[in-house]
């Protein structure tokens, strides 16, 4: 071969395997950055090189197209299928992040709370009278201590009651949704191995993967919390929904629910305050200012 024949066998040679690299990246990367336009210009350029190279009967030219063609056809076809793969069809909703506390949310504590703190001063409390107060706040104050150490009994968490329909709105949030336990367990520290034994008693069908126990929910990255205390919510980056308790009575500014039902309408249904956003979410409404 001449020297002509041979530049012209090595430029068709780099031109054809330059897409070898980039099939590469789209295998990895999906090809996000490659435009449909450019490369079906490319595709049917080479195309046409192809053509001219029958015609002239250059076996160089022809068969450098040819091999440019079947990779730029692989690079069209990884690309489209990649971008399938990461970017579902429209009509798809997206499974929403549900972050649920434990203890007065879907753990009955304050009745067990309730009770030994009437057993240990010979009390007669209710929760009627807790409206906008915690256990504590109706102590002395030199028996406050006292109080707060009645929840740091280990055995304390191990036979709660499961709150009324919290199981089964539960278990169904879990099957379109990704559902994680978060306790801010570090105020009782005492309490993870019973908190855990009693999740996995009454929630087996969440993985203990999405048991978060924490001292700060503000850690937590979710589309929804569902909390019985208005401080986590505050704090919280997504949308807060408060759960009805004795002592967040008097809360206001934000959704509150009154049971699990509701939030089986809000959440699943789309009925009662909520609405859908464009990407399936539900809008919730505030809870009405109390008087």
């Amino acid at each position: 071969m001449n020297g002509t024949t041979i530049l012209g066998a090595v430029a068709a040679t780099c031109t054809t395997v330059a897409f070898v690299p980039q099939i590469r990246k789209i295998l990895k990367t999906g090809g996000q950055d490659l435009s449909y336009p450019m490369l079906a210009l490319y595709l049917t350029g080479v195309s046409l090189w192809l053509g001219y190279g029958l015609a002239l009967g250059a076996g160089a030219v022809s068969w450098a197209n040819g091999a440019s063609i079947l990779l730029v056809g692989v690079c069209i076809s990884l690309k489209w299928v990649k971008e399938r793969a990461v970017t579902p069809g429209k009509s798809e909703p997206r499974k929403l992040r549900i972050a649920i506390d434990m203890d007065e949310t879907i753990a009955n504590s304050l009745k067990e709370h309730i009770a030994r703190f009437n057993a240990a001063f010979g009390a007669s409390l209710t929760a009627d009278q807790l409206h906008g107060a915690n256990i504590e706040d109706l102590a002395p104050v030199e028996q406050r201590a006292a109080v707060r150490e009645l929840v740091n009994d280990a055995s304390f968490f191990l036979n709660l009651e499961v709150i009324e329909g919290a199981q089964n709105v539960i278990r169904d949030l879990a099957r379109e949704h990704d559902v994680y336990i978060v306790s801010a367990a570090m105020e009782v520290p005492n309490s993870f191995a019973s908190k855990y034994a009693w999740l996995q008693k009454h929630f087996p069908f969440i993985p203990a993967s999405h048991f978060v126990f924490c001292g700060d929910k503000t850690i937590v990255n979710a589309d929804y919390l569902i909390d019985d205390q208005a401080r986590h919510l505050r704090s919280f980056h997504g949308t807060g929904i408060l759960f009805r308790a004795p002592h967040n009575w008097k809360e206001t500014g934000c959704c509150r629910v009154e049971s699990w039902e509701e939030i089986r309408k809000l959440l699943l249904e789309g009925h009662g305050t909520a609405k859908r956003d464009v990407s399936g979410k539900p809008e919730l409404s505030a809870a009405p200012e109390r008087a």
